[in-house]
C-alpha cells in the first residue's frame, strides 16, 4: 500500500518521491528552477488559469529535502536573503495631507502594475517599520490615491501563516484541510499610511475598499478566490483600531515565539491576530477535504 502524505497542498506518495530523485539523478545538469518547472509540467501542476505552480513546487521540493527524503541540486545562486531585488529610490509627492476624509474623496484603491511597482516597493521599504525587500508566492499589492492622484497608502497581501492556533481553532479545520486549502486565504502583511498623511478614519475606509475587491482581484490574477483574510498586529506598537473599525475579528494572540525557535529560547513580539471572513460559509469551504 502506498503511503500518502499532503505536502504543499499536494497528495504525495513514495512513488512520487522516487520519481523526483530519479529526475535529479538522470539530469545532473538541471538546476532547481529547471527541476521545478519540469516537475510541474510532468504532473500538470497548474493553477486555475493554466499557469504552472512553479513557486509552490519549489516550496514542495524544499520541504522534501528538509525531511531528508530527497537531495536537491546545489544552489547556483545566492540564497534568497542575498538575491532579493534592489530597491531603487523613486521621487514622490510628500506634501502634508492633513484634512477630513471628505476633502480628499474619492479615495481609490488600485492594484499595483508595472507603472507604479517601483514606487510601491520604495514607499514600503522607506516608510514601513518592517521595511520591504521582495514577495514570494501568491500576493496582491495595492496603492491608494486621493482625488488628485496623490499617494496615500500601500497594502500588501501575501501567503497566510502556515500555522496559527487561534486562527485554526476559529476555522475548525483539520491539518489535512489546512494543508490543502491554505491558499484560499491571505495575510495582510503590510499596511502603510504614508507618514505625511493625517486623515481621520482613512485607514478603516481603505480596508473596507480592499475587502470588497480583493477576492475578485485574486481570481483575475490567480484563477481562484480567497475566502478569509488575516493580519498580525504588534501589540506594543499598535492598537489595531482600524481593523476593529473595519469589522475584523480579534481571535487571539501569538505566543511570542518564532517558528525558528527549536529550544523555546527566542522571544519575538506578541501580536494580536485579526480575521475577516469574506463569505458567510467560509468554514465549510476551508474545512473541505479532497
Amino acid at each position: 500500500m502506498k503511503k500518502t502524505t499532503v505536502i504543499q497542498g499536494r497528495k504525495t506518495t513514495n512513488s512520487d518521491i522516487e520519481l523526483i530523485q530519479n529526475l535529479i539523478t538522470d539530469h545532473p545538469d538541471w538546476n532547481r528552477t529547471r527541476l521545478s518547472k519540469e516537475l510541474c509540467r510532468l504532473w500538470d501542476w497548474r493553477n486555475l488559469i493554466g499557469q504552472i505552480k512553479d513557486m509552490a513546487c519549489r516550496s514542495f521540493l524544499l520541504k522534501l529535502e528538509q525531511r531528508g527524503q530527497i537531495t536537491l541540486p546545489v544552489r547556483q545562486r545566492p540564497g534568497s536573503g542575498a538575491f532579493r531585488k534592489k530597491i531603487t529610490e523613486v521621487g514622490h509627492q510628500n506634501d502634508p495631507i492633513i484634512c477630513e476624509l471628505k476633502n480628499i474623496a474619492p479615495v481609490t484603491v488600485k492594484p499595483v502594475d508595472h507603472s507604479n511597482l517601483k514606487l510601491f516597493d520604495y514607499l514600503l521599504a522607506r516608510y514601513h517599520y518592517l521595511g520591504f525587500r521582495a514577495t514570494v508566492g501568491q500576493n496582491m499589492k495595492y496603492m491608494v490615491f486621493d482625488k488628485n492622484g496623490h499617494p496615500l497608502s500601500c497594502l500588501l497581501f501575501g501567503s497566510a501563516a502556515w500555522k496559527s492556533a487561534p486562527r485554526d481553532d476559529y476555522i475548525g479545520w483539520s491539518r489535512q484541510a489546512r494543508e490543502v486549502n491554505l491558499n484560499l486565504m491571505t495575510n495582510n502583511m503590510r499596511f502603510l499610511i504614508l507618514p505625511w498623511v493625517k486623515v481621520p478614519h482613512l485607514a478603516s475606509h481603505i480596508l473596507g475598499q480592499a475587502i470588497r475587491r480583493i477576492s475578485l482581484d485574486w481570481v483575475e490574477k490567480y484563477g481562484h478566490p480567497v475566502y478569509l483574510l488575516e493580519t498580525f498586529v504588534e501589540k506594543e506598537r499598535f492598537l489595531g483600531t482600524c481593523y476593529r473599525a473595519a469589522n475584523w475579528v480579534l481571535v487571539g494572540q501569538t505566543t511570542g515565539r518564532s517558528r525558528n525557535d527549536r529550544y523555546s529560547t527566542m522571544k519575538v513580539a506578541v501580536k494580536d491576530l485579526y480575521l475577516y471572513p469574506l463569505i458567510k460559509w467560509f468554514r465549510e469551504v476551508l474545512c473541505y477535504e479532497v
